[in-house]
């Protein structure tokens, strides 16, 4: 692959993923104080992805909106661990989102984590 065909491959990207197109459609996620949130890069087909921490826990996040990763009809937010299983639910219920990443994290009814 010549240097030029590899400059091409970001906007061949952006173009395939709708990149413009999300930037706008995500929503705002305000995450606890208390967890550490690290970006990461999407892979196989994912939009966003990251990961979020407390203490020695840690739970795996992801947004598709292409329906490249499961069956879901909307763009959804998978996160993994969940009750030794996955958890999904849309794009735009960030508060289940939030709800089901703090039950991996185990912040659940921890007084002293509550805002």
């Amino acid at each position: 692959m010549t240097k030029e065909e590899k400059e091409l491959i970001p906007y061949y990207y952006d173009n395939i993923m709708e990149s413009e197109k999300w930037v706008n459609e995500i929503p705002f996620i305000k995450f606890k104080k208390e967890w550490e949130v690290k970006i990461i890069p999407p892979l196989r087909g994912a939009t966003v992805r990251f990961l979020v921490k407390l203490l020695d826990r840690e739970v795996s996040v992801y947004l598709d909106c292409h329906n490249r990763l499961a069956s879901m009809e909307n763009p959804y937010w998978e996160i993994y661990p969940y009750d030794n299983d996955i958890f999904r639910c849309d794009m735009n219920d960030t508060e289940s989102l939030l709800k089901a990443i703090e039950h991996t994290l185990g912040t659940i009814n921890t007084p002293f984590l509550i805002d």
